[in-house]
């Protein structure tokens, strides 16, 4: 027999303060707030309120005073209602933060994706024939031109550009990969994963730490489709290790009849060492070695929005657009505009002028030294103590790993820094930083420049408050 669980008669008044769902919806306030919030949210609202309030009670607390539930309410119904993907500033100085979205746009992929999303399109409609025309046609030329490939086409990523080139060319078939090259990518996908998913069959050639072109040619079958070459562009391997060059393995691949597919992970269409930075494959290469595909990323190193580039051969990217998964696997019109847009400042050499990462990663450290010693001057201004000092940049994303820039960073001392900096995530305009030896670090090199007034802002009204 269940027993009834009775409540101390101090907290059976204290439910008794509760009002009524019925009660508060007819509060003036609460009714004004069903007018904008729509009737059903704003009961919801109610419930949950007055649900948190009885919990609350039960865990010793008082009936809230009854001028505040029209407060209440409001605040869960703003919660509730707001987005969960929000712009957030990073000051991090991690480049291409994956979590934070990696690469910003610039604003001139901003202004073409607004023109596209705004009204109608030529997404599909060819406006010089007054006929169906196709999406893939979108950036073709520009890729074509700033690789030197034959064709080009654009899906969702390149974990998609690297499946639906094996769907489509290697299934049922064996691929070589190096056992160097068996890598786990980003959220917990590994390349073996996407090779079964393709219906190719994996075959590994060499060792972890050496493989030659030897290997790769006796792995070679009547049953070999292609050889498979992975940068491992989120880790690296020093000492004693060998990969074969891809003009080798291009080679080999036209001597015995089989394909070249260079995943490149990131990839780039700049030189990286010209930075500062470690050299990172760079696609017009591959494309120039002889690979007969080359797949890398649109929101790396490139600056642009998520996707996955295809470029090679024109018989082989053909092949890919008539596959049945390459619907599947499309782009919308915003990601087409957004990457026709930064793919032009390539062709105008403007990449390092307009696009942020390539004014992130070109940005000298004495000018963000300037930037760090301002933001000193701002915080000291209202009373808040704060250091500039040197640190490292991370590019991040996947992309040249291990590789730092040079920076200057600011720093400020907090009682309880992780409790500081949960505030400032959580605040209408979301800051992540470092903690660093007691203190929040903000690094000036991965900061927005419309950013600095509203972290600057944040920054005062926070440090300036509560003292720490």
């Amino acid at each position: 027999m269940n027993k009834m669980i009775t409540q101390p008669a101090d907290r059976q008044a204290e439910y008794r303060k509760l009002p009524a769902v019925d009660a508060l919806l007819r509060l003036p306030a609460v009714a004004l707030l069903a007018a904008e919030y729509g009737d059903a949210a704003t009961t919801a609202s109610v419930r949950a309120v007055l649900a948190a309030a009885r919990a609350a009670i039960a865990a010793g607390a008082d009936a809230p005073a009854a001028d505040t539930w029209e407060e209440r309410v409001q605040a869960h119904l703003t919660a509730t209602d707001a987005p969960s993907l929000r712009p957030a500033i990073n000051a991090t100085g991690v480049i291409l933060h994956t979590n934070l979205g990696r690469a910003p746009l610039s604003p001139a992929a901003l202004a073409a994706v607004q023109a596209v999303a705004t009204g109608y399109s030529s997404l599909e409609y060819d406006l010089a024939a007054g006929t169906r025309g196709s999406r893939h046609d979108h950036a073709r030329q520009l890729l074509r031109d700033l690789t030197g490939a034959e064709d080009a086409m654009v899906v969702n990523n390149n974990a998609a550009a690297v499946y639906l080139a094996l769907g489509a060319l290697c299934q049922g078939r064996s691929v070589l990969i190096s056992r160097s090259q068996i890598v786990e990518i980003g959220g917990g996908f590994r390349i073996p994963d996407v090779l079964r998913q393709s219906g190719a069959h994996l075959v590994e050639v060499g060792t972890t730490n050496r493989t030659h072109a030897r290997d790769f040619a006796a792995a070679i079958t009547a049953e070999t489709a292609a050889i498979l070459r992975v940068h491992s562009s989120n880790f690296k391997q020093v000492g004693f290790v060998t990969m074969p060059e891809l003009d080798e393995l291009a080679a080999l691949a036209r001597a015995r009849g089989i394909l070249l597919i260079d995943d490149l992970g990131s990839g780039t269409l700049i030189d990286t060492t010209a930075y500062g930075l470690a050299p990172e494959p760079m696609v017009q290469q591959s494309v120039a070695a002889g690979a007969h595909l080359i797949t890398f990323s649109g929101d790396k190193l490139l600056g642009g929005p998520q996707a996955g580039l295809i470029v090679g051969q024109a018989e082989l990217v053909e092949r890919l657009r008539r596959h049945p998964m390459a619907r599947a696997l499309r782009v919308d019109k915003m990601t087409l505009a957004a990457l026709e847009a930064t793919l032009r400042s390539y062709r105008r050499a403007r990449a390092s002028d307009e696009i942020p990462v390539w004014q992130m990663l070109a940005a000298p450290a004495e000018a963000i030294a300037g930037r760090a010693a301002r933001w000193q001057a701002r915080l000291a201004e209202a009373g808040i103590d704060a250091q500039v000092q040197p640190g490292e940049s991370a590019v991040g994303g996947g992309s040249l790993p291990g590789e730092t820039l040079p920076t200057w960073l600011l720093a400020v001392a907090a009682a309880a820094p992780d409790a500081a900096a949960a505030r400032l995530r959580n605040g209408p305009l979301p800051i992540v930083c470092r903690i660093q030896h007691g203190c929040l670090i903000f690094d000036p090199r991965t900061v927005l420049a419309d950013q600095e007034t509203p972290l600057l802002d944040t920054l005062v009204a926070e440090f300036g408050h509560t003292g720490e």
